[in-house]
Order: structure tokens, then sequence, then C-alpha cells
């Protein structure tokens, strides 16, 4: 199968959808590193960080600090941090550096999106280009001739046009989804992880008081 005929045959569209592609593919390959970092090393980190702070360890956030790179070290710096923190003001610390680390979990899921919706409008378009060459080639009464070959190419554009919008579209779906869920399993992952760190918090509020 020549590819490059193929690439041809579709028309000007096959250019923004082949950069879309790539474009994909690219932010794809940066959330997958991103989503394997934090699959291997925050569970082991969140249970040492918690066995740290309940031995009351002096050695909780040098190891926190060591792990900045990864949200849930941060979310839970952010409330270590603080010096006779209340049960409240403790929690309080943690969900406000959720908020702040949302974006980064979310990321590039709206370009995604944007490429789900634009990739089959720009299909579309090819179709329509298509069509309306093979029809200005046709003559009234003519079947065959000179002007076949025209018609056959504005048959060819639509055709690959329309599939290479779908095409680019269902592997963009396919990534965002995919991606989406793992926002989704990591934010149920780091509220049961501040559940656990708070209420240690709040037995050592209670001693104390």
């Amino acid at each position: 199968m020549n590819f490059i005929k193929i690439f041809n045959d579709g028309g000007f569209v096959m250019y923004p959808l082949a950069f879309m592609s790539v474009v994909i593919v690219a932010l794809a390959i940066e959330r997958m590193l991103f989503w394997t970092k934090i699959g291997k090393r925050q569970k082991p980190l969140v249970r040492t960080v918690l066995d740290l702070y309940q031995r009351e360890s002096p050695l909780v956030i040098e190891r926190l600090e060591r792990e900045q790179d990864l949200p849930i070290a941060r979310i839970f710096m952010a409330a270590i941090r603080m010096k006779d923190a209340t049960p409240d003001e403790f929690r309080l610390a943690m969900e406000s550096e959720v908020h702040a680390e949302i974006p980064l979990l979310r990321r590039f899921i709206s370009e995604f999106d944007a490429v789900i919706g634009l990739a089959p409008l720009l299909g579309l378009l090819g179709t329509v280009t298509g069509l309306i060459v093979s029809f200005s080639s046709l003559k009234v009464g003519e079947v065959a001739g000179s002007s076949s070959g025209s018609v056959v190419s504005g048959i060819s554009e639509a055709l690959v046009s329309t599939a290479s919008g779908v095409i680019v579209a269902v592997f963009a779906s396919v990534f965002a989804n995919l991606f989406r869920s793992f926002y989704q399993r990591e934010t149920s992952k780091i509220q049961e992880s501040m559940g656990q760190l708070e209420l240690i918090h709040r037995r050592y509020w209670q001693r104390g008081a």
C-alpha cells in the first residue's frame, strides 16, 4: 500500500490532519510517561510517608522533598510543613494544593477533545471539496472520457479525507478517555491518602489537646 499516494489523494485537508496526528502522538507519549511515573512511585511514597508521620519522624519532610515531582508529595508537604495546624487547617492546606494540582493531572485533555471535534469536520470538508471536483468535471451526456480522471480523483479525495478524519478522531478519543480515567482514578487515590494522613494528624491534635 502506497501511503504517499493515499496521502496525496486525500487533498489539502490531509496536511492539518497529519499535523494533528503528530501532536496527538506526542501528547500521548508525554502523558503515558507522566502516569507511568506516578503509578510506579506514588504508592511506595504514600506508604512510607504515612509510616514516618505516624512515628513522628523528622525524616518525613526530607522524604517528601526528594519526591517533589509527584503531585501527592506536594499535597502532603503543603500540610505537614504547617506549624501547630488544627485539623481543619491541615485539611484545608491539602485541599488547596489539590486544586493547584488538578490542571497538571488534567493536562492536554482539552487538546484531545479539540482534535476529536475538529478531525471529523476536516474530513467532511475534504468530502465536500472532493465531490465538488467530481461534479464540476462531469458533462451532461458524457459517460467516459477525458473528465473521468478528474471524477475519480475527486471521489478518491472525498473518501480518503473522510476516513482519515475519522481515524484521527478515534485515536484522539481513545487517548482522551484513557487519560481521563487515569485522572479520575488518581483523584480517588489522592482523596484516600489525604484522609489517612488527616486521621493521623487529628489523633495527634486530640492527644496534644
